[in-house]
């Protein structure tokens, strides 16, 4: 199993809609960063387990677990001319941009903000990459004691 930490804007996508889709489960699109597409379509197993991250937002931080429950698979919206995410590029018989499915598996009661966990940065999360300067990945691992250490602050 492997553990993730995957960033949301949550004016685009938060919580709450995460919350309120059918069986809390729906598809993590739009994602267009060749790297994090790398990690959705290579990486990414059914079973593993993600942080929900709150981004570009006045609080930004964890916010919830989720678990993927399908994993990568050609992002439909590419393909769709009148989705915000269309790629004219992205063919079905050789896709571009790749997606998961994922699962609401727990809410936490408050967000484990940035700064709790800049505090960290030099122990416990030393060497997270979300900590590091200049992160702007929207998919980034998270190894197992970080993993624990994150769900301990929760």
């Amino acid at each position: 199993m492997k553990y993730w930490l995957m960033k949301t804007e949550p004016s685009t996508f938060s919580i709450d809609d995460l919350e309120k889709a059918p069986k809390r489960t729906t598809c993590w699109d739009g994602v267009r960063n060749y790297q994090a597409r790398n990690m959705l379509r290579d990486d990414f197993a059914k079973g593993d387990l993600a942080f929900l991250y709150h981004s570009s937002c006045e609080v930004p931080g964890v916010v919830g677990v989720m678990k993927i429950t399908r994993s990568g698979y050609p992002d439909q919206t590419a393909f769709d001319p009148k989705h915000d995410h269309h790629d004219p590029a992205s063919q079905r018989d050789a896709p571009r941009w790749y997606m998961v499915d994922v699962t609401l598996e727990k809410r936490f009661p408050r967000a484990i903000t940035l700064e709790m966990l800049r505090v960290h940065a030099t122990r416990e999360l030393s060497g997270m990459q979300l900590l590091r300067p200049g992160n702007r990945l929207s998919v980034m691992p998270v190894d197992l004691d970080q993993w624990k250490f994150i769900l301990s602050l929760a």
